[in-house]
């Protein structure tokens, strides 16, 4: 399986777990290596997961980044998913976990994500993208460079367009720092 990091395709060695009907959070079997739990499963098993290097926490669309609030620093990766294009609660977890939160390590974007999400996602501090096995992965690629300038600030642009122009009367004769 491939995911776009850092704006490159890359390997994944990571799995996500998903739990099906018959496992719940307390007897679902973490297996070995680097895998990405759901939080609920964190939760039930922090004792015994919390001892493990490569572990990683998935969000649900519905669940709260201050949940991990004292143990962000346990986690290699924390993957925040999308059940579905049109639910956009996982850019206000990212938003949140880079910047109110100061999550530094890799914050990945699972479940139904496509290119037209990718420069978005950039914006609010998702730094890797699974991008849906149905799609072209090369091409999802092209989505971080659909856009040239951005208006608003965000995690990645702290200063809004109008602040980074430099202005003689009311017409902008450049970037300030461009």
């Amino acid at each position: 399986m491939k995911i776009i990091k850092n704006k490159t395709i890359i390997e994944d060695d990571w799995q996500v777990l998903r739990l099906d009907n018959q496992e719940t959070t307390d007897n679902v079997t973490v297996a070995a290596g680097k895998i990405i739990v759901p939080l609920e499963v964190w939760q039930t098993q922090r004792d015994t997961l919390q001892q493990r290097e490569n572990i990683g926490v998935w969000l649900a669309s519905d669940e709260r980044p201050e949940a991990l609030k004292d143990d962000l620093q346990k986690f290699a990766v924390i993957a925040i998913d999308f059940p579905k294009f049109a639910d956009g609660r996982g850019y206000s977890i990212a938003y949140n976990l880079r910047s109110r939160l100061g999550y530094t390590g890799e914050l990945r974007a699972i479940g139904d994500v496509l290119r037209d999400q990718l420069f978005y996602m950039y914006r609010v501090g998702f730094d890797a993208f699974s991008p849906r096995p149905d799609r072209n992965i090369e091409d999802a690629l092209k989505g971080f460079s659909d856009f040239s300038e951005v208006y608003q600030t965000s995690f990645d642009q702290p200063t809004p367009l109008f602040n980074r122009v430099k202005r003689k009367g009311n017409s902008a004769v450049g970037l300030i720092n461009e």
